[in-house]
Formats: C-alpha cells, sequence, structure tokens
C-alpha cells in the first residue's frame, strides 16, 4: 500500500509532463498542417490525451496485459505437437492466407 502512495506523485506528474507535451505539440504541428485549426491549452490537451487513451488505448492497464500473454505461452509451452498443428489448423483462415481453394 505504501508503494501505491509513493507511486501516485510521480504517475501524476507523468501524466501532467505529458498533457504538456502533447499541448506543445499540437500547438506547433497543427496550425501549420491545417489552416484554421487552432492553438490548445493545457486543459484541452488533458482532454485530448484522455480521448485518446478512450478510442485508442483503453483503461485496461499494463499487468492484465502481461499476465494473458504469459497465460497463453504456457498453455502453448503445455500443448503437444499434435495439439499444436491442430490449433494450426482450426486457425488456419485467422493466422495466414488459405492456401487451399474453398469449394463453392
Amino acid at each position: 500500500m505504501k508503494k501505491k502512495l509513493l507511486f501516485l506523485p510521480l504517475v501524476l506528474a507523468g501524466v501532467a509532463l505529458l498533457g504538456w507535451v502533447v499541448m506543445l505539440l499540437w500547438n506547433w504541428v497543427m496550425p501549420g498542417l491545417f489552416a484554421g485549426s487552432l492553438q490548445i491549452d493545457y486543459w484541452r490537451a488533458l482532454g485530448l490525451l484522455v480521448l485518446c487513451r478512450i478510442l485508442f488505448g483503453g483503461f485496461h492497464g499494463r499487468h492484465g496485459h502481461r499476465h494473458g500473454g504469459r497465460e497463453r505461452w504456457q498453455r502453448w509451452q503445455a500443448m503437444t505437437p499434435e495439439e499444436r498443428a491442430q490449433f494450426h489448423k482450426d486457425r488456419h483462415g485467422f493466422c495466414r492466407p488459405n492456401k487451399e481453394p474453398k469449394d463453392l
């Protein structure tokens, strides 16, 4: 619990710094790139950062993603060569182009 409390100011400082960087980049690139786009202030930059996180990144955190990958890797390692071949056969259309012609 103490580690989380010590980590919180670091996270808040990182978010504040990232918002500042977004504001600087937006104000440097966008008005010159698109005629009619306006410069933004710090709070709009933070809002843009949150919006991009919602649209493109989600709020799932990194630990859950790594854990899921580890579980999949452990399952793969536990498979026999026959189970791996069956897995590739079942997922053939999703993983790589189908080399066999389909009957229509």
